[in-house]
């Protein structure tokens, strides 16, 4: 039990541990209560002690800005007054200064006049003198041009003729080589050709009409040709087709194969050529030499340029061929191994198949480069020509050639002239 005096009686009186307990925490709350309330009282009061304060110090802040200010205006306004005055000053020495350049520049403008007068009037005469002169040199200039331009046109007319002459000579060239002789048959062109190289290319060679017609039928010309020995090297026969023969006209050459290699093998010839005139247009014959063997064994077509490549090119590899059959007698003979036989007679055919390839190929190109040839000559007759044209209009245009035409659109040597003429009106 616990004892508690009463403040206001002094009498003693005892309460337990949950009263005494309880008295206690009234107390204490009491306190705290009262203490709180004292402080935010007084919170309160600095927080409007500090609002007093800052209105005060605001408001001697603004008096001393509102004083500076005020400070700042007057000082403007007595330099703006300064200023003001300093500047009209200056404008009233600058409006002296203007009217003393003018007096000046009235007095420099009458000297200018007069000098531009005198400047102008002896540009006039200048360019009266120069007028007088071009006049001079315009008469010289149409003469000279005329005289040159009979002179070059002269020279074209020369070289016109002469590139003409020349596409006239190449082709006449292409046409011997490329169609029948005029005033000859194909046949007689042939043999002429043959006749031509026989004493020295061909001296043991016979090539000679085909006369014997006993098995119903019979070829053009046949080429035979053997060794010292009697052994033949080489047979040919030959047909020659020509698009102005009646019996030919309007068929191919293949129609005449099957014919041509019955020919052959009846006459006993090696080969057969069809020398051909005909499907000009056809570029699959217009190549060069072409192989038909893969339809009728040994045979081949050619234009009438390569008639003579054709006979060389079979005669040398059928020489070949006898001195490899020589050499592989020989070889065997000796019992020496086949395979270097083989190996020749492969590279004799693979040389053979370029060397034609090559003919073929060069014969070709040649009638290639005359194509080419007239082609760039035709249009250097035409350029000559556009050159020409282009000179008698430079001439037209000399002698166009006016004053007036000189003045147009430009008012300036205009206004001159009219001065000048109206000088010259004034002197006569």
């Amino acid at each position: 039990m616990n004892e508690i005096i009463c403040p206001h009686c002094h009498k003693a009186f005892k309460v337990d541990e949950a009263g005494y307990a309880d008295i206690l925490k009234q107390v204490r709350d009491y306190k705290f209560e009262e203490e709180l309330q004292n402080r935010l009282h007084l919170a309160e009061q600095e927080k409007k002690n500090a609002i007093k304060l800052a209105e005060a110090n605001l408001k001697n802040s603004l008096q001393d800005e509102l004083a500076n200010k005020d400070k700042e205006i007057i000082q403007l306004k007595a330099n703006s007054e300064r200023i003001l005055s300093e500047q009209l000053v200056e404008k009233d020495n600058l409006l002296r200064e203007m009217k003393a350049k003018l007096e000046n520049a009235e007095i420099v403008k009458k000297l200018s006049v007069t000098e531009a007068i005198q400047k102008i009037e002896k540009e006039r005469d200048d360019l009266a003198s120069n007028v007088k002169l071009k006049e001079a040199e315009k008469l010289l200039l149409e003469k000279s041009l005329s005289e040159r331009y009979a002179a070059e046109l002269k020279t074209k007319d020369d070289i016109i003729k002469m590139k003409d002459e020349e596409i006239t000579l190449l082709n006449d060239m292409k046409l011997k080589l490329s169609t029948k002789i005029i005033g000859q048959t194909l046949e007689q062109h042939c043999e002429m050709e043959f006749n031509k190289l026989r004493a020295t290319a061909f001296p043991k060679a016979y090539f000679e009409k085909d006369n014997n017609s006993k098995t119903g039928s019979k070829g053009d010309y046949i080429y035979r040709e053997s060794d010292e020995a009697g052994n033949e090297i080489i047979s040919v026969m030959f047909e020659m087709k020509n698009e102005g023969d009646e019996t030919v006209l309007k068929k191919k050459n293949e129609d005449f194969f099957k014919e041509l290699d019955k020919d052959r093998r009846e006459k006993n010839c090696e080969y057969a050529v069809l020398v051909t005139l005909l499907e000009a247009d056809n570029e699959l014959y217009n190549t060069g030499i072409y192989d038909v063997s893969h339809k009728y064994e040994k045979m081949y077509v050619v234009r009438p340029q390569f008639f003579i490549p054709i006979i060389t090119l079979l005669r040398n590899a059928a020489m070949n061929s006898m001195k490899a059959k020589a050499e592989l007698a020989l070889v065997k003979n000796q019992n020496i191994d086949i395979t270097n036989f083989e190996n020749k007679i492969n590279a004799f055919k693979e040389g053979f198949a370029k060397n034609y390839d090559l003919a073929s190929r060069q014969f070709k190109t040649a009638i290639d480069e005359i194509d080419k040839t007239i082609d760039h000559l035709h249009k250097t007759k035409d350029a000559l020509l556009s050159s020409v044209n282009n000179l008698r209009l430079a001439n037209n245009k000399a002698e166009d050639l006016t004053i007036k035409k000189l003045t147009a659109g430009n008012p300036t040597m205009k206004a001159k002239f009219s001065e000048l003429n109206n000088t010259d009106d004034l002197t006569s």
